[in-house]
């Protein structure tokens, strides 16, 4: 058997998890979701952008996402992110608002906007807890009261999971073992457990791709974009901090310089030497001098 392909790799992803024939897998999937964050499940799921063979690699990020709507109205959008973009938490927000936003037509009224759950499973830490998974709402401070319930977002972060918080019962969990990434030598031992039977059909169809020539072509130039866009941003990042560093050198020599100019004229002035002599020895200004003895 070839080697499994990364179900993280968001190529992979959408196609086990936002294709028509799959939907009882994304249901699954969500409905684990929720059950974990203590909400109601769902019965049905409707694909707002299924995959097709359009969606190639080569093509932006948000073209692999996944927008679904429940039988009710309410939108979610479930995004994989393999490399830490950083500002993902603004990132996030911003796309929550085209999404809310988005559902109002002209001369709609606001109580028809339905409420809008974003799903962020990442393969970094981000947030400054053990959690593997996190809800986040709109609520009030003190009371917990909350504003709306319109706003829902979740942040999955595989690299939470260890031998420490693994519950093979909880199902949540076993999803996300499964997109962790299984070797084959560990394939076996996770079949043993019971697992449900959508789970085990999105292992089927990650074989499946892994042994299909076509599918791995396509995934191993969308790793090749996503690591080159990864790169990209590591790399402006860091020109960043550096240049900011440099700046922040200059201005601190600049500072420290005008600084030590201010203490040895303050010296001369207390030994009353003349304020020429003063000016020419610190290369300051008469108008900075006289500033420095008016604040003795």
């Amino acid at each position: 058997m070839k080697e499994l392909l990364d179900p993280k790799n968001d190529y992979v992803f959408k196609r086990i998890f936002g294709s028509e024939d799959n939907k009882d897998v994304l249901l699954a999937f969500l409905n684990q979701t929720f059950k974990n964050a203590g909400e109601s499940l769902l019965t049905e799921i409707i694909l707002l952008n299924p995959y097709t063979d359009k969606n190639t690699p080569r093509e932006k990020q948000s073209i692999l996402d996944i927008h679904a709507k429940t039988d009710e109205g309410k939108l979610i959008n479930v995004e994989m992110q393999l490399f830490n973009q950083y500002d993902l938490e603004k990132r996030t927000l911003f796309y929550w608002g085209k999404q809310f936003s988005g559902q109002l037509l002209e001369g709609q009224r606001y109580n028809e906007l339905k409420k809008c759950v974003t799903i962020n499973i990442i393969n970094f830490s981000m947030l400054p807890n053990d959690q593997y998974h996190n809800v986040f709402h709109l609520r009030e401070d003190h009371t917990n009261i909350p504003l709306t319930d319109d706003l829902e977002i979740h942040f999955m972060e595989i690299p939470k999971l260890n031998d420490n918080n693994i519950k093979m019962d909880d199902g949540l969990v076993r999803w996300l073992l499964f997109l962790r990434g299984i070797t084959e030598s560990s394939w076996e031992a996770f079949m043993m457990h019971e697992l449900e039977p959508a789970l085990k059909k999105a292992m089927t169809v990650l074989e499946f791709l892994s042994q299909d020539e076509q599918a791995r072509q396509e995934y191993e130039a969308r790793q090749k974009f996503l690591r080159d866009e990864a790169s990209m941003i590591a790399g402006a990042r860091e020109e960043g901090l550096k240049k900011g560093l440099e700046e922040g050198l200059k201005e601190g020599l600049k500072e420290g310089e005008a600084e030590s100019k201010r203490k040895i004229a303050q010296n001369m002035l207390a030994l009353g030497l003349d304020e020429e002599i003063i000016i020419k020895a610190t290369g300051l200004s008469s108008t900075e001098l006289k500033t420095i003895q008016q604040h003795k």
